[in-house]
């Protein structure tokens, strides 16, 4: 059953309960309250027949049959509407009858002199009627009265106002059933919306959303589901970009993997098989080293990545211009045999730092600025500034420089600006990623400003915290 059914069914019951209820007691009241003054009447008539006939035992000593008669008759011609029945009698015979009794009363049984008893009769005969019986004391003797009034016209009355509560009934259920359909199509019309978007979403376009701009609760519901449907299309789409990366990532290391051993295994089978000359087992044994060192580093790095991903590391009060100096202290030897200037210039202070992890960053930063050199040589610059929340790590190099179209690339696994150079070189593509992990831990940031064929600007900031 849907709900727009349920909804009008719901009024409609409630409808006919209250308004049924209501209207039946209302017709029952206004029938009692008018039974009642009918009633009255009929009693009025009656102490007006008693106070007549006392009057006249009073004035004339003692009432005779014919003095009973008369004075009854008329009573009857002056009062036509009181009364559709009247009867006088003793315990033995009746003294004076007037129009058909429309009621069974036993005249066996009558009330005390003085008394009279009222009630409500419905004759077989169809005629309702209000019924007196009473008696009264004249001259030493007890007579008894019976006075009927006729009240089939307030029966027929109530009668008319129950078929017409009937019918104003049917037709209050049927405009109620109408309205209450109307408005509930009105209230779900949302609610259709929200249920058609929800089923668009589950058939897999993330796009939809319910186009709801009430302000009532309805329309709270449908912002909320809005947002949810939001959120979830984020997160899917999250999802297949973590895929892809994830397929990416599998192909590139396969693919990295598979040049190497292709190489070892071919120089290796070929010594096996050939009896080799000795300039040419050592060129050989160089391959089957330099492929296997390119292994190594491989292995190390993805280990490397593997234990940093994730992870939460204990940060230390360390110089950031000690551990630059240390390094480029280091380095400045080998680069200058490859016509690099290295330059350094450091900000002295401390901050939270885990000294190897930023070692290791600054290591591939400044090889990979290093490989970006053309043979000429250039200038390497690292610049180290101190920063309330940690520190700034500038590495600048004088290279070819990175196309724009990569820059968004540089820190995924296995991404090379120029493949066949980085090969060269003995690259894996691991290093910025590397980097971007240990950044990630310091809960820093890490940009790149690059020009082609002037050179690249990696800017590092590392956020632990002062020392």
């Amino acid at each position: 059953m849907t709900f727009r059914l349920k909804i009008t069914l719901c009024m409609v019951g409630l409808l006919s309960v209250l308004f049924g209820i209501g209207g039946s007691l209302l017709v029952a009241l206004s029938f009692q309250s008018s039974l009642e003054q009918e009633q009255e009447a009929a009693y009025g008539a009656y102490q007006m027949v008693i106070g007549t006939l006392t009057v006249v035992d009073d004035v004339n000593g003692s009432l005779s049959d014919d003095d009973i008669a008369r004075t009854l008759k008329q009573l009857t011609e002056q009062n036509r509407n009181g009364w559709t029945f009247l009867r006088l009698a003793t315990a033995e015979n009746t003294l004076y009858e007037h129009g058909a009794s429309p009621h069974s009363r036993h005249f066996g049984t009558y009330p005390e002199a003085g008394t009279c008893t009222i009630r409500y009769e419905t004759p077989a005969s169809g005629e309702h009627a209000v019924v007196l019986s009473g008696a009264l004391e004249t001259s030493g003797e007890t007579l008894y009265l019976d006075m009927t009034r006729d009240v089939s016209a307030l029966i027929e009355a109530r009668d008319a106002q129950q078929q017409t509560f009937q019918q104003v009934f049917l037709l209050m259920v049927v405009l109620c059933a109408l309205l209450s359909y109307t408005v509930a199509r009105v209230l779900t019309v949302p609610l259709v919306d929200l249920s058609r978007t929800s089923r668009s979403i589950a058939a897999g376009r993330l796009s939809s959303r319910a186009n709801i701009a009430s302000r009532d609760e309805i329309g709270r519901v449908a912002r909320d589901f809005n947002e949810m449907a939001d959120a979830l299309e984020s997160t899917i789409a999250e999802l297949e970009d973590a895929a892809e990366r994830q397929n990416l990532f599998t192909g590139s290391f396969a693919h990295e993997v598979k040049t190497p051993m292709t190489s070892i295994i071919g120089y290796a089978d070929l010594i096996q098989k050939q009896a080799l000359e000795p300039d040419e087992l050592t060129e050989a044994a160089r391959y089957i080293f330099t492929e296997g060192k390119r292994l190594e580093s491989l292995s190390g790095k993805l280990l490397d990545l593997l234990v940093l991903h994730g992870q939460s590391i204990a940060l230390a009060p360390a110089s950031p211009a000690s551990i630059v100096e240390e390094l480029t202290g280091r380095l400045a030897p080998i680069y200058a045999e490859q016509g690099i200037a290295l330059v350094c210039e450091c900000e002295e202070g401390t901050c939270l730092l885990e000294a190897d992890l930023v070692a290791s960053l600054l290591v591939n930063l400044c090889d990979n600025a290093r490989k970006a050199m053309d043979e000429a040589g250039g200038t390497l610059s690292v610049r180290v500034v101190m920063a309330p929340d940690g520190c700034r790590i500038a590495i600048g190099d004088t290279g070819r420089g990175i196309p724009p179209e990569a820059l968004a690339h540089l820190t995924e696994a296995f991404y090379r600006v120029d493949k066949s150079r980085s090969r060269s070189q003995g690259g894996v593509g691991l290093g910025l990623a590397l980097c971007r992990e240990i950044v990630a831990l310091h809960n820093g940031s890490m940009r790149f400003a690059s020009s082609v064929g002037k050179g690249t600007i990696v800017t590092v900031w590392l956020k632990g915290g002062a020392a």
